[in-house]
Parts: structure tokens; sequence; C-alpha cells
């Protein structure tokens, strides 16, 4: 009997040893899946562009400032397109048809920038020339507009530079590119090339 009373109470120990194995096995099963599942299902961020142009000319460049969106064409085909940033409300991006009129790499702005003091230290941010106050000794320094691409004589141009939050416009009146798109779309458009702008802006 006490043989037999034993043999029984190993048995009960081992079944629940199994069983409180296998109760903790869905549980590790449901956090992988999980973890798997987040991983995949996480967004991706949205590219700011597609290029497909490489060795072919851009033979026009449409912008829409409510979509806040360029797309640059080879004839009837699209080669590319970018998310852009255009004109806040007070320096709405011009409307209409226009050609590029003057290309320059290395561009700075006669207008907008930065206000330094006579010790080199920033005084004002994004500062309008002749409007913000520059202090004796200080200097200003014009914002950077990489791969300019001018527009009008005014200074409306396509240009490299920050395209904080896609969608939303964010410059004083030019069309800003993704910085590493810049230099592409500089390469394969000329001076001649037409721009197209529709939307919401000036005419």
């Amino acid at each position: 009997m006490k043989l037999a009373t034993w043999a029984l109470n190993v048995s009960a120990l081992v079944t629940i040893a199994v069983v409180s194995g296998c109760a903790q096995l869905p549980g590790k099963a449901d956090s992988a899946s999980a973890s798997t599942g987040s991983k995949s299902e996480a967004a991706k961020p949205e590219p700011l562009f597609e290029w497909q142009g490489d060795g072919r000319r851009i033979s026009l460049i449409t912008i829409d400032t409510d979509l806040q969106r360029a797309e640059f064409y080879d004839g009837s085909e699209r080669i590319g397109w970018a998310r852009v940033a255009t004109g806040i409300n007070h320096f709405a991006t011009p409307r209409g048809r226009f050609t590029i009129i003057e290309k320059v790499v290395d561009k700075t702005s006669n207008s907008y920038g930065d206000i330094y003091d006579d010790r080199g230290r920033l005084k004002i941010v994004n500062a309008k020339r002749g409007v913000h106050r520059i202090p004796p000794g200080g200097r200003f320094e014009g914002a950077e507009m990489p791969y300019f691409m001018r527009l009008t004589q005014s200074g409306v141009g396509i240009h490299g530079g920050h395209v904080p939050e896609p969608g939303i416009p964010a410059s004083h009146g030019c069309i800003r590119l993704p910085e590493e798109l810049a230099p592409i779309v500089y390469q394969h458009a000329r001076v001649g090339t037409p721009i197209r702008i529709v939307g919401g802006g000036t005419s």
C-alpha cells in the first residue's frame, strides 16, 4: 500500500508539473506573437520622395501647394515625386506657370536669415533684413538655399531645405525640396524647364 501510495503521489506531482508548464507556454507564445505583431504592425514613416529618373531630363515640374507635393516628368511619364514645404500664409508661394530662369548651387537668402551681435552670439533667428535691427558690429547671415533654381525675379525658387512637417507649409514663399533630393533635381533640370504651380496662393 505504501508503494502504491508513493506512486500515486509521484504521478500527481508529475501531472501538476506538466500542467503548470503547459499553462505557461501559451503566455510565452502569446507574448512572442504579440511582440512580432507589434513590429509588423508598426507604421513605417512615409518616404519624403521617390525618384526613378537617373539619366533622364526633367521636362516639367508640377507643384501643388494644397497637397504640398511636387511631381517630376519626362514627357508624359512621371519619374519622381516629393513632399515639399511651400510658403506660409503671409508669404504664399505664387501659383501659375513659370520656368527656371537661373541655377545657383550655393545660394544664401538676401532677405531672411539670422542676426548675430559683435561677439558672434545669435540674437534673432529667422530675421528679415531691413526689418530687424542688426546691432553695432553685428552681422546678418542669410539662410542657406542650396541647389537654388529661381522662378521669379523677386526671389522665389526651388531649393533644398528642411521639410519639417510633411504636408504643412513652412517657407517664406520658396519651394523646399527634401535635402537628399535637391541635388538630383538640380542635376536633371535645366534653365528653361517649365514649372506649373497650382493650389492656394497668390496668382
